[in-house]
């Protein structure tokens, strides 16, 4: 089958909307979905930065969201018709996935990063029969439509507006789930986010949604209003003294915090910012070595990675709908539509931060 999709051809290019063939149905454990919307994520703008570890030409694009649209074998669980959230891949046999971590999935890394399943490389192609990588994080969902494992498709209530749903399966999954999942953050805890886009924001509404306290860092002003909107304490990032402010506003300091910046210095006062035996979770990934000050791992604190929000999405997913559907996670509200055909007005946006969280619709 013939659809149009966005390609990356190369590191410094465009994006460019073109036909793309597909040859052949689903095999055993795939569907073929229809994409409605999926989510731009800075992971798919990362590949920019990622000094050639990254095949291209390639469709990227793994927050997508749609409709079954033809299924593989007997044993997908999905049916022609249902709507689905699309998430990363992940193996399924391993000690982490049967340990309901497919986060730490073994082979997270060749799946979703470095090219997808290699069985399934020569059946993608471009217009001319030229080779495209496999498929990316198990989607490659900046298309019309997406062959995806069963395995990574979550189904949803018809009812909700499937076009929208897509960032469910990552960045808003990531924020969230450190929260729910890797803190276990609930009512009388102190959570403090720093970094106030798209996953520090779920982050905040997760929080919320918890009973948690909440505060938000971040050092522009309109993601601060945002992040009070839905219900944090909004605490400006450029000042001195960040980690005493901090203390003050929380009681002397806080149980969780969540970095999404990478920043040294942000790390280091969030360290200091925590109570003895708190929990600082890093979700961005580094790129440089990170220096900590004296003292800061003192007292039981403590300090981890964060993936994928150590979530099973097929349970998490779930239960941020029905959150969104009692008004207690609106997610929506970050989301400004953009169709697919405008994919490179939409990077330009989210990577200057004037969109939170675009989201794009074939």
């Amino acid at each position: 089958m013939r659809f149009g999709a966005a390609v990356l051809r190369s590191y410094e290019s465009r994006f460019a909307v073109e036909q793309v063939v597909l040859n052949g149905g689903p095999a055993d454990g795939e569907v073929l979905v229809r994409i409605a919307g999926c989510g731009m994520c800075r992971t798919d703008l990362a590949v920019r930065r990622s000094a050639g570890r990254s095949p291209l030409p390639a469709v990227l694009g793994h927050e997508g969201a749609g409709v079954v649209v033809e299924t593989g074998g007997p044993d997908t669980g999905l049916s022609v018709g249902d709507h689905v959230v699309l998430s990363f891949d992940s193996c399924g046999h391993c000690r982490n996935c049967l340990g309901a971590a497919p986060a730490y999935c073994d082979s997270f890394a060749p799946l979703n990063l470095f090219g997808g399943r290699e069985e399934n490389a020569a059946r993608f192609t471009d217009a001319a029969g030229g080779e495209l990588a496999p498929r990316w994080f198990g989607q490659s969902s900046f298309a019309e439509y997406a062959m995806v494992p069963a395995r990574n498709a979550v189904r949803v209530d018809r009812s909700l507006p499937v076009e929208l749903l897509g960032p469910l399966g990552c960045g808003f999954l990531t924020g969230a789930g450190a929260v729910f999942n890797s803190f276990g953050a609930g009512p009388g805890d102190t959570v403090v986010v720093l970094g106030a886009g798209a996953v520090g924001l779920a982050a905040v509404m997760a929080a919320t949604a918890a009973g948690a306290v909440t505060v938000a860092v971040d050092r522009y002003p309109e993601r601060l209003d945002l992040a009070e909107r839905f219900g944090a304490i909004p605490l400006r990032a450029g000042p001195a003294d960040l980690a005493e402010r901090i203390r003050r506003l929380t009681d002397g300091g806080a149980q969780y915090a969540l970095d999404t910046t990478a920043s040294a210095r942000l790390i280091n006062d969030a360290l200091r910012a925590l109570r003895p035996t708190g929990h600082l979770g890093l979700v961005a990934r580094l790129h440089t070595a990170l220096p900590l000050d004296p003292g800061t791992l003192d007292r039981g604190r403590r300090i981890s990675h964060i993936c994928e929000g150590d979530a099973v999405p097929g349970l998490l997913i779930p239960r941020l709908t029905r959150l969104w559907q009692a008004g207690r996670f609106p997610f929506d509200q970050l989301i400004r539509t953009y169709p697919l055909a405008d994919i490179n007005e939409a990077e330009r946006d989210c990577d200057t931060g004037r969109v939170v969280k675009p989201v794009l619709v074939p």
